[in-house]
């Protein structure tokens, strides 16, 4: 027992590297909120775009979907990373993972909300085009809030697994938490970083699991 306690929770160890895991901590926050922000904005977008239903425009939409969600996030954010020097571009390791995971949200979403939009019935749209309403004012007004509350549940659980997925930007040094305890551990030769990496963790995802549940009680469809 204390062999374990030595190797995993190491007052000393942790109290070290602390205020690197915090730096950490705040990176993957950060990078969280720019995720998630332009990843959903983005996909509703692309959703309400796929409703006009232009057919060139649609199957495009499609194919980046399909191709978006088919992919592994990790396999993006490496070929963004180490693939646009050879094109003369050279990014951030924190540009490139906003920008691969807050594709692979968009996709996703896009997917979720479409597929909300779809199943609601079409005189909803005739009713209210009968009124004077435009089409952009039909999606914002009508269709769109009950689209997103039909969705929410798929919509919340798939922000906290993209939130989950900003640890891989410390494959391309993002110095975010899973970074940081990984060097620490390194450093250390103890396991007590990610100790409290995975501590950091769970303070940062479970509010935001629990906010996901309210909001699938308060919007979940009678």
């Amino acid at each position: 027992m204390n062999k374990l306690t030595h190797a995993f929770f190491n007052i000393d160890v942790a109290l070290r590297y602390l205020p690197d895991l915090l730096k950490g901590l705040l990176v993957t926050i950060e990078l969280s909120i720019m995720v998630v922000c332009s990843g959903l904005v983005l996909g509703v977008l692309l959703a309400m775009l796929r409703s006009a239903r232009w057919r060139g425009v649609n199957a495009l939409i499609a194919v980046f979907a399909d191709v978006m969600r088919a992919l592994p996030p990790l396999m993006i954010i490496v070929v963004g990373f180490f693939g646009m020097p050879y094109l003369g571009l050279r990014l951030s390791g924190m540009f490139v993972s906003w920008v691969a995971l807050s594709l692979v949200l968009a996709a996703f979403t896009e997917e979720l909300v479409w597929a909300g939009l779809s199943s609601l019935p079409k005189g909803q749209s005739e009713a209210a085009r009968s009124t004077g309403m435009s089409l952009t004012q039909v999606l914002v007004y009508v269709l769109l809030p009950q689209a997103l509350r039909r969705v929410m549940a798929p919509l919340t659980s798939r922000v906290i697994a993209t939130v989950k997925n900003t640890s891989l930007a410390s494959v391309v040094a993002v110095p975010d938490l899973l970074a940081e305890a990984s060097a620490a551990l390194g450093y250390a030769s103890n396991a007590t970083p990610l100790m409290v990496a995975a501590i950091g963790y769970l303070l940062f995802l479970v509010p935001l699991v629990a906010f996901s549940r309210r909001l699938e009680r308060r919007f979940r469809w009678a």
